[in-house]
């Protein structure tokens, strides 16, 4: 007799209504760990585009403002 071997469908992970098939702890723990990567790579984002002019003159600040010897 011919046996067919078991193939696993992933696609349904792909549907829009993959969220509301799991249970509402996980959907919204998936929801949390979605938003702090989002928020990260914003940071991440946001530290490249000023890094090299917000940032050395925030530390010239830094260093002025501690300069207690004048």
């Amino acid at each position: 007799m011919f046996q067919e071997n078991y193939k696993p469908n992933y696609w349904y992970y792909f549907k829009g209504d993959f969220l509301n098939r799991v249970q509402w702890r996980c959907r919204k723990a998936i929801k949390i760990l979605i938003s702090v990567v989002v928020g990260s790579l914003l940071l991440v984002e946001l530290y490249m585009l000023f890094k090299d002019t917000l940032l050395p003159t925030l530390t010239e600040r830094v260093v002025q403002l501690l300069n207690f010897q004048d």
